[in-house]
């Protein structure tokens, strides 16, 4: 628990900024910058202190921790990930390390239990050689700080799996507008507008903002959240774990991150959507073996297997009419 003394040491550089840090926590702005922490919670009335759900020594933690984050970067630019070289599972070291700039979608792919899940899980925790790996992860360069690690909420990294369920009873619109409020955006509405949108082109089955986010399909919740991710979180890195059997667009899910300039690494097992990254990484036995380029000869595998894929599409389909098929 921070110290009286500590009090005096809180400053930010401008109201703004403090300002910023008080909208978040739906507390009074102030006319002025305080001295400290003190003279800003003595404006409060008792009945808005309480209300607020903070003592001052909580929010001189949350205080703490927001500095950090914005030195970390929670809302600047990542302009590099870096994954620092660990072991395989006899302990034999990986020979590659590896950096990710902003827009790279990065395919992990390997057998079943080869550690493409354990791969991922180091990024989401920014392991410092803690992990059974030994891999170390650098932000921008840099060693991430301890908040951002161990506070539950590191502000870098989100991370969509197959396995996803909604347990709050809200229609997508209130979801989607709670997420946006959240976030202090001043075009919620459009942005909510948007990310309905793509939700829908993405999962291909019609649902709307009055639709119970509890009664979605797999493929419509998935949808929703890679949606929600792009447009909605600060977030700059995306973990995606298998969602090809999901019932997702896959091709215009990971375009979508692109244009957003989010850093992707997913697992899979689909050929269409290993081929469709920037570059490949091969594990086998917890390592890291081989990172591949895509050449000409790749492309054009991909875009023959994206035709194919369209016409099992248009198959699948027509099966759900109760149609006959005939190739």
């Amino acid at each position: 628990m921070p110290s009286s003394t500590e009090v005096d040491r809180f400053s930010f550089a401008d109201l703004e900024s403090f300002n910023e840090f008080l909208k978040l926590q739906h507390l009074p702005l102030a006319d002025a910058l305080p001295a400290n922490l003190s003279a800003y919670w003595e404006t409060l009335s008792w009945e808005t202190q309480q209300a607020s759900g903070f003592t001052l020594e909580a929010l001189q933690t949350a205080i703490s921790q927001f500095l950090e984050r914005v030195e970390i970067g929670e809302d600047a630019a990542i302009h590099s990930l870096d994954v620092l070289r660990g072991r395989d599972k006899d302990g034999a070291p990986e020979p590659h390390d590896l950096r990710f700039e902003p827009g790279d979608v990065v395919c992990l792919v390997g057998p079943t239990g080869s550690g493409k899940s354990r791969f991922l899980a180091d990024i989401e925790c920014l392991a410092q050689g803690d992990t059974p790996t030994g891999r170390r992860i650098l932000i921008n360069g840099q060693p991430p700080a301890n908040v951002s690690r161990f506070s539950g909420e590191s502000g870098l990294v989100a991370q969509i799996t197959q396995n996803m369920n909604f347990i709050m009873d809200l229609t997508v619109a209130e979801f989607l507008h709670m997420h946006a409020e959240s976030r202090n955006l001043d075009n919620a509405s459009e942005i909510v507008a948007r990310v309905l949108e793509e939700a829908v082109s993405m999962a291909g089955e019609p649902f709307g903002p009055d639709s119970q986010i509890t009664q979605l399909s797999g493929g419509q919740s998935r949808s929703l959240m890679i949606a929600d991710a792009a447009f909605l979180s600060p977030k700059p890195i995306v973990l995606i774990d298998e969602i090809e059997n999901a019932g997702v667009d896959r091709n215009r899910a990971l375009k979508l991150f692109i244009e957003k300039g989010k850093i992707v690494l997913l697992s899979t097992h689909d050929p269409i959507l290993a081929l469709s990254g920037h570059k490949r990484m091969v594990i086998a036995n917890g390592a890291v073996t081989k990172v591949i380029l895509p050449d000409d000869a790749e492309r054009a595998a991909c875009e023959k297997l994206q035709a194919m894929d369209a016409v099992i599409a248009q198959v699948r389909e027509s099966l759900r009419r109760g149609e006959r098929i005939a190739l």
